[in-house]
């Protein structure tokens, strides 16, 4: 089992650094966090897709809050 991290702002000039925070607090490492700074409009976001590609079953998630996905 692997922990990941997914972290979403919704631009480029919104900082990320809480949601990192609350990921190193909850033991995630780092090379472990996807990060986008984009729209939530639709799921076509970079960082989201390779995350999706390194999931398996058994894996854990964490989103600092659930609106960060979409």
């Amino acid at each position: 089992m692997k922990q990941y991290a997914y972290i979403r702002v919704s631009s480029k000039d919104q900082n990320v650094s809480r949601q990192i925070e609350a990921m190193q607090n909850a033991g995630i490492l780092e090379q472990d966090m996807y990060m986008n700074k984009e729209s939530g409009k639709d799921f076509n976001r970079e960082q989201y897709q390779l995350l999706l590609k390194k999931l398996k079953k058994g894996d854990e998630l964490y989103v600092k809050s659930i609106d960060r996905f979409g």
